[in-house]
């Protein structure tokens, strides 16, 4: 069971140590984190993470996984990533993405007449790659899995190990890690904020985010 994470530049770490940490639990698995060139790739958080090899060394994915970051917005313009994905899709069981690494599957062509989430921020950008946004942490359309925000992530694979390997095995991993959300605040989601919150922080982050996002897909579409 090959899981092949696919990291770039200003990746959102936790996009993939999340399901990372879920995932390599999976009975038979086998994680191969690569990146274009076998380098370190830097993080959103000031560290950079050192991959398994290239994309040159990296065996057919069973399970494809592309994680997000500010960073898609360079990697969606880069014909060898954006190949490499295409080329693994084709011969995986799941194609999935977490927060707006759904936009590489995209550029792939992998999101056309699907239905698919992101991060919230950026949900109205899926149609412009042919898809049809779901508000949901998960969203499954045939062996696509996308995934919304972060966190999300961590739900999504265990989705996925229960979906392989039965809820039962799902569960014990669960318990292994000790997931059992009980933040200290609501508003986790965007449906439970405050206007207030969310306008806030479109007008610090995301509505530029989402436009350097919007132009970067239209370079490519």
């Amino acid at each position: 069971m090959n899981i092949v994470f696919v990291l770039f530049d200003n990746v959102t770490q936790l996009d993939f140590t999340g399901p990372v940490q879920f995932l390599s639990r999976l009975p038979g698995a086998q994680v191969h984190v690569v990146s274009k060139d076998g380098q370190a790739v830097t993080t959103d958080c000031g560290f950079s993470i050192l991959p398994r090899s290239g994309f040159a060394d990296c065996p057919q994915a069973n399970i494809l996984c592309v994680p997000g970051g500010h960073g898609v917005r360079d990697a969606i313009t880069d014909p060898v990533i954006v190949d490499f994905v295409r080329q693994q899709a084709k011969g995986a069981d799941y194609i999935t993405s977490v927060c707006t690494g759904a936009f590489i599957l995209g550029a792939a062509g992998m999101l056309q007449g699907k239905k698919a989430t992101c991060h919230w921020a950026y949900t109205q950008l899926l149609p412009l790659l042919g898809a049809t946004h779901k508000p949901a942490r998960v969203v499954r359309d045939g062996n696509l899995i996308t995934a919304g925000g972060v966190t999300s992530g961590i739900d999504f694979a265990l989705d996925l190990i229960a979906a392989i390997s039965g809820e039962d095995v799902a569960r014990t991993i669960q318990l292994a890690l000790e997931y059992d959300p009980a933040p200290p605040f609501g508003g986790g989601s965007l449906a439970s904020s405050s206007e207030e919150t969310v306008g806030i922080l479109r007008a610090r982050v995301y509505d530029k985010a989402a436009s350097e996002m919007k132009t970067a897909i239209q370079q490519i579409i």
